[in-house]
């Protein structure tokens, strides 16, 4: 009953209803504690995604670039550099070309049209 203590009719007073209130509560954080860390993802990658467009290359080349260069930073720091510092972000977008041109293009995979026989 203490941990339903703060919720609203039923759930703070009737021992049934606050139990499972609580469960529910602790399924909600657990799953969401997990869910933060993909949103906090999905707003760097956004973040360097408008930074390099706007030095005129997509995300996706970007980082390619930057692995070809051996330059690899984590996202959190390349999201920090591409907001507060526009200039340090353009001095990676220049390594970033020539690793483009160093690294291998991707192959595609095949695929199998239905009814195919091999």
């Amino acid at each position: 009953m203490e941990a339903a203590q703060g919720y609203r009719g039923a759930r703070s007073r009737r021992y049934r209803v606050a139990k499972e209130q609580v469960m529910h509560s602790m399924a909600y954080a657990y799953r969401d504690r997990r869910d933060r860390k993909a949103q906090f993802r999905r707003l760097w990658i956004t973040r360097i995604g408008a930074a390099t467009r706007r030095e005129g290359m997509s995300y996706s080349s970007f980082v390619r670039g930057l692995r070809g260069a051996g330059r690899d930073r984590d996202r959190k720091v390349l999201a920090d550099l591409a907001g507060t510092d526009p200039f340090a972000f353009a001095s990676l977008v220049l390594p970033a070309r020539g690793g483009l041109e160093d690294a291998p293009r991707p192959k595609r995979a095949r695929t199998r049209r239905a009814g195919a026989s091999t």
